[in-house]
């Protein structure tokens, strides 16, 4: 096992691991967001899940590359088909409906979470970590509330689409933050003992 240097960014120190180590944190990460998907409270015209809580989450331990890079294929495996995406639905579809903003928006929140988590804003100062999560929430509900402007108006694309995320974005910044940090406590007990 590879020991996190100080400097590391995340726990799982993923900018010094092998090209193998990485195809496996890839799947993985493509797997939690599958399964993510299928959390959700049932709302009109985009449904609560647990999917942003695990993109920043991934976006914060695997960092912008390998975060960003793990969404994008999640995506590429639901406009192919896949039930991977939100209540497992899945095709071109749901990049043209309603959801299309948020989908378009979750590889550049983890882009955004992973490159602030890399410039210092990660659990080393929880502050910073939390505000890098509460900005890629900001991402998302920024371009679904933008493109659903265009599909059902302003007014209703912020009552409908942003406002009832709001509280969610902030616990599930918060969760987030907490995962990291207990992924962080884990691996320093198992590298100890």
């Amino acid at each position: 096992m590879v020991s996190e240097p100080k400097n590391s960014f995340s726990p799982l120190n993923p900018n010094n691991r092998s090209a193998s180590w990485k195809l496996v944190v890839v799947a993985t990460a493509i797997a939690c967001l599958s399964i993510a998907s299928y959390i959700e409270i049932p709302m009109v015209p985009v449904p609560v899940t647990a999917q942003t809580y695990v993109l920043l989450t991934i976006g914060g331990l695997l960092g912008w590359k390998l975060g960003t890079a793990s969404t994008v294929l999640w995506l590429i495996l639901g406009a192919l088909g896949l039930p991977v995406l939100a209540g497992g639905s899945s095709g071109l579809d749901y990049f043209s409906g309603p959801t299309a903003g948020y989908l378009f928006a979750f590889p550049l929140a983890v882009a955004v979470v992973g490159l602030l988590f890399e410039r210092g804003w990660n659990t080393k100062n929880m502050a910073l970590a939390f505000l890098a999560m509460l900005l890629g929430h900001a991402v998302c509900l920024g371009f679904g509330g933008l493109w659903l402007a265009f599909t059902i108006g302003p007014a209703s694309a912020f009552m409908k689409g942003v406002l009832p995320f709001l509280i969610g974005g902030l616990l599930k910044s918060a969760l987030a933050v907490a995962t990291i940090l207990i992924v962080d406590r884990f691996l320093r007990k198992n590298h100890a003992g």
